[in-house]
């Protein structure tokens, strides 16, 4: 895959920063050392867990959206490698694959003008490029028995992982979707507001439930199409946190026990949570402690299939804060998967 670059040793060491009488998480993960294909070169390495990442803002600027999320990935890894190697967390059982790549690609979008409907149409080409390679590393690593963990991007890349998930397996798959935003929106060209609904169209997704979705940002239109789904549920933000008519662990279960059937993915947006850097960051969100809770709670189900970090947007000094969080959740999805 042209877009599929390796994390390797040499990555490794120049992220570790090792100290004595201390064991990092970074020394005792896996790694692909050639590539041949994705499939045959993890099938039989002894891991559960597949972690890549997606550096890519493309999706969000064909939703008009402001860029930036690419950066995630480098960020997480950069605090992922440097936690404690303990008996809380088993790195011999992940993989650190490495990231698709799309520089070029984002290079190629300066100087469009998105107003006019032919260059807004070619950046919505561009994701469908993506679409594919996500969905190619997705399926590939669900086939050879592992688990899937997603960091960065645009909220565009969900249709990849279903998608993925979906060929694997042969049937659709479901998923909750912890964020302020359905990203269930026309079916216009891809972009980052509309990967639900192309897989939901497409035949891949079934069950879909949204955890949190916010009153103010959620139109009309969108709403009454939603209704008009009879697999897919949600709550809002306003329901749970402010007018206080539901609970939020009833909801977990609620929400949990929509998707819980079959294999199903966990998406979580960093547009929810509150005041963390991201393509449309919210002053008034889910807290970090809520957030963690969310994806401990569902990441113990069997039926577990794939954890997606997206959107989130870290610019210099909140680099720190936002490789924290993903880290923590990618950490706290393994300890409760692994139960």
């Amino acid at each position: 895959m042209e877009h599929l670059i390796l994390f390797t040793e040499k990555d490794r060491q120049q992220l570790l920063k090792k100290r004595k009488g201390e064991t990092k998480f970074g020394e005792h993960i896996q790694l692909v050392s050639n590539f041949n294909k994705i499939y045959d070169d993890i099938v039989n390495l002894d891991v559960d867990y597949v972690v890549f990442g997606i550096t890519e803002d493309i999706g969000i600027v064909a939703n008009n959206g402001k860029p930036s999320p690419y950066k995630a990935w480098s960020t997480t890894l950069k605090v992922l490698l440097n936690i404690q190697s303990n008996d809380f967390n088993n790195a011999k059982r992940v993989l650190i694959l490495g990231h698709l790549d799309y520089a070029e690609e984002h290079q190629s979008l300066s100087g469009l003008d998105l107003s006019k409907k032919k260059q807004l149409s070619k950046v919505r080409k561009l994701v469908e490029t993506i679409d594919k390679d996500v969905t190619h590393v997705v399926a590939a690593i669900r086939k050879a028995g592992k688990t899937p963990i997603i960091i960065g991007g645009g909220h565009n890349n969900a249709y990849g992982n279903i998608k993925g998930c979906a060929l694997a397996s042969n049937e659709r798959i479901n998923v909750v979707n912890f964020d302020a935003h359905s990203d269930f929106r026309a079916e216009e060209g891809r972009h980052s507001g509309n990967g639900f609904s192309y897989a939901y169209a497409e035949g891949f997704l079934k069950n879909y439930f949204i955890f949190g979705l916010h009153e103010n940002y959620t139109s009309d239109t969108l709403l009454k199409t939603m209704k008009k789904v009879k697999s897919l549920r949600y709550n809002t933000y306003e329901a749970l946190e402010v007018r206080n008519e539901l609970n939020f662990s009833s909801e977990m279960k609620t929400a949990l026990s929509h998707v819980s059937n079959t294999s199903f993915g966990i998406e979580i947006d960093c547009d929810a949570i509150e005041n963390i850097p991201s393509s449309a960051m919210t002053p008034s969100g889910f807290s970090i402690q809520q957030t963690r809770q969310f994806v401990n709670y569902l990441g113990k189900h069997k039926n577990a299939a794939y954890l997606h970090i997206c959107e989130a947007a870290p610019i210099n000094n909140e680099d720190i804060k936002v490789g924290k969080l993903i880290t923590y959740l990618i950490s706290d999805f393994i300890r409760a998967n692994n139960q």
